[in-house]
């Protein structure tokens, strides 16, 4: 993803091009946090290492600061992690002026050491794993969204009612209707490839108002940081023009959810180690290992890809959100489709995160499975045919965040792949989730029951 050197970076600055870095690591939620470095200071000492609270890899949605974490507490006191930055991803940022942007991984403040519960380490642990076994894991992960009229501020003020999407209309792949968004996808394509980040397009998705931004893909670490860079620019971008994007996966009861896919393969020496043209569909045998793999542990990673109770309002049959745990071949309705059958692209793509994913977890999830997949040899199942949603004798994916928490929280493979340390950290994030929720009380609940109770 460069698309700035050090020494690059220099020369900007010198001449008055980029006076300001931003300086990120990446939360338990996917997002960026980190701080704001004159370029000077960067260029002296914060291209070596900065420092940061450790409480930002132990909150919720809201940044509030739950108990119940091993890692760390009031308890312990709050330390620092050092935050170490990744200068291959050493970028601009078009959109703002003067700022250039670098990725961090998390450290032990005192052993230096990787913080195991990062997102980014736990990717990198999943993909040294890969290595080991003599593999590259290549991933790619599309990103749907929505694009609102107002801005955040506006929204938030009218107490998120009455929510007005740009486009009105089903604008699935068409030209004309997704022209009246393009003065927002126009920049956010542009300010991706001038980061480095090898956007392929944009289009209109299957819902009012519903938005679709493709990535090319990748190695894995690269994939996921160039998913979490583009979803940031995506809401910068559209608030720098009035409008509010929103990654929730269902923000209507009424209206289709967003997803945000995951394509996965694994190469050696350079080749698609998926394909072989000689098996059923194209696949090789470790192709069908891996799939196995996913399919055995898809309820153990369900947390990992849909983390939140909103992530749950998604899966409603007929809506292309799959409920089943199965694959298929060129099915929309199963939880895992093969793309590029019989072709040198072969690979599998998981159609079960929704767009509030936190990529690096979803993706050392997928990687964890597949691996045990080949690991353990496991069988895989042929395809299933036809519409899944009304077939009873395919396994159901996990459809709350309690049964999702249950399932991750007793996995063994997840807790001999990632860790119980980290296995434990996300539950507990996951019990967070669930106690805020229920303790609130839902426009449903007041007027279902306010006269009727």
């Amino acid at each position: 993803m460069t698309a700035l050197t050090l020494e690059t970076l220099k020369t900007r600055a010198a001449s008055g091009e980029i006076d300001t870095v931003l300086v990120c690591g990446v939360d338990m939620q996917g997002r960026l946090i980190g701080k704001r470095f004159h370029v000077a200071n960067f260029l002296e000492a914060g291209f070596e290492e900065t420092h940061c609270c450790n409480y930002l890899l132990a909150t919720d949605l809201e940044m509030a600061t739950p108990d119940g974490y091993a890692a760390t507490s009031w308890a312990a006191g709050y330390g620092d992690f050092t935050m170490t930055p990744d200068l291959a991803t050493l970028c601009p940022v078009p959109w703002l002026d003067g700022t250039a942007l670098v990725m961090c991984d998390i450290l032990d403040h005192h052993s230096h050491a990787p913080v195991p519960h990062s997102p980014r380490q736990i990717l990198k642990a999943q993909v040294a794993r890969a290595e080991a076994m003599g593999f590259v894991p290549m991933m790619a992960t599309e990103l749907e969204f929505f694009l609102f009229r107002t801005s955040y501020d506006a929204i938030r003020a009218n107490g998120y009612r009455d929510l007005d999407p740009l486009v009105k209309y089903n604008q699935d792949y068409s030209i004309q209707l997704s022209t009246r968004d393009e003065h927002v996808m126009r920049p956010v394509r542009n300010a991706l490839h001038a980061m480095g980040i090898p956007v392929e397009n944009t289009k209109g998705e299957a819902e009012i108002g519903q938005e679709e931004l493709n990535i090319r893909y990748g190695e894995a670490l690269a994939a996921c940081d160039r998913h979490t860079l583009a979803k940031h620019a995506v809401k910068e971008i559209a608030e720098q023009h009035g409008h509010a994007a929103t990654f929730l996966p269902k923000w209507h009861a009424d209206r289709v959810g967003s997803a945000a896919h995951i394509h996965q393969s694994l190469f050696r020496d350079g080749a698609n180690a998926f394909h072989d043209p000689a098996g059923d569909h194209g696949m090789s045998q470790t192709m069908r290992h891996y799939v196995a793999g996913l399919l055995k542990y898809a309820p153990d990673c369900m947390l990992l890809m849909a983390p939140y109770i909103n992530s749950y309002k998604r899966f409603v049959p007929g809506t292309f959100a799959p409920t089943k745990a199965a694959w298929s071949v060129d099915n929309r309705t199963a939880g895992f489709r093969l793309v590029g059958e019989g072709s040198r692209a072969v690979r599998i793509e998981c159609r079960i995160p929704g767009s509030d994913m936190n990529p690096y977890l979803a993706c050392a999830a997928q990687l964890a499975a597949g691996l045990a997949g080949i690991e353990e040899a496991l069988d895989l199942v042929g395809p299933a045919l036809g519409d899944l949603y009304g077939m009873g004798d395919v396994p159901d994916v996990p459809h709350t965040l309690a049964a999702a928490s249950e399932a991750f929280r007793g996995s063994r493979m997840l807790r001999a792949g990632l860790g119980d340390a980290v296995v434990d950290h996300y539950t507990r994030a996951a019990e967070v989730e669930q106690e805020d929720f229920n303790r609130a009380v839902t426009d449903y609940e007041i007027q279902r029951g306010f006269e009727r109770a």
